[in-house]
């Protein structure tokens, strides 16, 4: 018998033995074979098929050896060519936020003011006096035509305040950092021309010093008292969220940031009507609430594989479409401002030592220059305090957008995640240069190659509602770095399409300590596969441009199918 004939035997004895102590008369539930089987295990990176028993893989290999181990219970996937890879990990989302968008006026790409006005109008008309309108997504550099009143870059209330004289309206712009509210609105939450501007935050005013509108930043907040006459039904709203993730081939779920209370209820939601998507979440509450709330939800979902509190998180700055990012020195087209430092740093240095005394991962915010490193240097300062190694603690920077040069070193030599959304660099890049010049975004903006080159790891996600909960344009913009326009944001800064993969799925398993049981196709981990109707790896970018999920599985069950199938 020859040495690799016995090796396939005693595997297949080792694989039997596995199968009858499981049950199922020695058999897998479920086989994939047939296509393109990309593992994610540097050993053994592609294969012909694998096999599933309850949720775990059991077998991965030569299709024909493992085909041979079906049996009458067993079901068998024949790819008919597709490409499988192990399942999509989101590394930087808004659960319920994605949930409540399918209840609000959908307004990302809308291209001009005018039609936001027509649609606000719609609602309105189909709306009882007194309800609240409610929309997200919009952004100025979308529109390609000016609204007929403007305030510097942004509209003035007047078109939409004419159409909804009778109903609250508040529009969150698609970064989620400003929302704008309509006259009513504004009344309702007591705002004139007397209210100051709060701390990292501004009212922005028209010529005559009234409010226009928009509320930059922690601004919002005086619009809270107005949002909370609208209360959406939770269970629904992650109905649609767990829905939306697995139509995206999304198998894990990293939130990136909800209160205590909010998490709390979502768990009482999630064990009356478990989720089919697993979700990570990091808590964002204020200081105090973090001190009383964490033992009481460690203690209610331990060791539940689809629901995990994973870190605290904290916002350093705001957005750059916003000019809220904190940066080092002036915007290029508003030399009057440098963005807001939104939350002190002293309360993010709390929530760090919170983060030790948990066992939590920190993250916090950080999209301009000098929110990164003041970031970096509160890691820093933490760790040197607690006498601490911080660089295994995987500290993370949530988008990380623009970096000092002088500071990219720093993510790898702290072992820092850069948590970066690869569709913002392409979505955001035709106004990157405008906002702080050519050579500070040839340098600083979104450079995933200088990362990568230092070591740093690099985990991808959408940062939905703010873009579409759909991670192939972020695959795509960080291979390709096309813009809308058809035009490369600095290409030089691209991945290859291996280390986008990596992005979405080993690395960031890696981001939330789940790379033992996720992240790759291996014997012993998790059975979540994201199927696409394409090679991901070697189609031209056109045909990459188009591709689709077909089936989305998590713990072995298939959860989604595309209706094309």
């Amino acid at each position: 018998m020859s040495l690799n004939r016995l090796l396939w035997t005693a595997g297949i004895v080792i694989l039997s033995l596995i199968f009858t102590a499981c049950g199922n008369n020695g058999s897998p539930d479920l086989i994939l074979h047939n296509g393109t089987i990309i593992t994610m295990d540097e050993n053994r990176p592609e294969v012909g098929a694998v096999a599933v028993l309850d949720d775990r893989i059991v077998a991965v290999g030569n299709a024909e050896n493992i085909l041979a181990m079906a049996g009458s219970a067993t079901t068998v996937i024949d790819l008919e060519g597709r490409f499988v890879s192990p399942g999509f990990i989101e590394g930087h989302a808004h659960f319920t936020g994605v949930g409540v968008l399918r209840m609000q006026l959908d307004l990302l790409g809308i291209e001009s003011w005018q039609e936001i006005v027509a649609m606000v109008e719609q609602a309105v008309a189909e709306a009882e006096d007194g309800d609240l309108i409610l929309g997200r997504g919009w952004h100025q550099n979308d529109w390609t035509i000016e609204p007929e009143r403007m305030v510097g870059d942004l509209p003035h209330h007047e078109q939409l305040s004419a159409v909804s004289p009778n109903n609250p309206v508040i529009l969150t712009h698609a970064s989620g950092h400003m929302r704008f509210a309509n006259a009513y609105a504004m009344e309702m939450a007591g705002v004139d021309n007397d209210t100051e501007n709060p701390r990292g935050g501004e009212i922005v005013r028209d010529e005559t010093g009234a409010a226009a509108g928009a509320f930059r930043q922690r601004a919002s907040d005086l619009l809270q008292s107005v949002g909370r006459s609208w209360s959406p039904d939770l269970a629904q709203v992650m109905r649609n969220a767990n829905e939306e993730s697995l139509r995206y081939g999304i198998t894990t779920f990293g939130d990136a940031g909800t209160s205590v209370s909010l998490i709390e209820q979502m768990i009482e939601v999630h064990q009356s009507n478990p989720l089919s998507v697993r979700l990570h979440l990091m808590v964002r509450s204020s200081n105090e609430n973090l001190r009383d709330g964490l033992p009481r939800i460690a203690g209610k979902i331990e060791n539940d594989p689809y629901f995990t509190v994973s870190g605290i998180k904290k916002a350093i700055d705001g957005a750059l479409g916003t000019h809220g990012a904190w940066m080092v020195d002036p915007y290029t087209d508003r030399p009057e401002t440098s963005g807001f430092n939104t939350t002190p740093l002293e309360e993010i240095y709390e929530a760090g030592e919170l983060s030790l005394e948990h066992n939590l991962q920190m993250a916090v915010h950080a999209i301009g220059d000098r929110g990164n490193r003041e970031t970096m240097d509160l890691y820093e300062a933490i760790w040197e305090a607690h006498d601490v190694d911080g660089t295994a603690l995987r500290w993370r920077i949530e988008h990380a957008q623009n970096l000092h040069p002088d500071d990219i070193p720093r993510l790898s030599e702290l072992g820092l995640i850069a948590s970066m959304q690869g569709v913002h660099a392409t979505s955001d890049g035709p106004w990157v240069p405008q906002r702080i010049g050519e050579e500070r975004s040839r340098q600083s903006a979104y450079v995933w190659r200088s990362l990568l080159d230092e070591g740093t790891i690099i985990i991808n996600g959408t940062d939905a509602p703010v873009e579409r909960l759909d991670p192939l344009p972020s695959f795509y913009g960080s291979v390709t770095r096309e813009m809308r326009n058809g035009e490369q944001f600095f290409p030089e800064q691209s991945m290859s399409r291996v280390e986008a993969l990596r992005s979405f799925t080993i690395d960031g398993a890696y981001g939330i300590f789940r790379e033992h049981d996720l992240g790759s196709i291996e014997v012993g981990k998790l059975a979540d596969f994201t199927i696409f109707d394409r090679n991901l790896l070697t189609v031209s970018d056109d045909e990459l441009r188009d591709a689709k999920v077909t089936h989305t599985i998590v713990g072995g069950r298939v959860v989604y199918t595309s209706d094309d199938e």
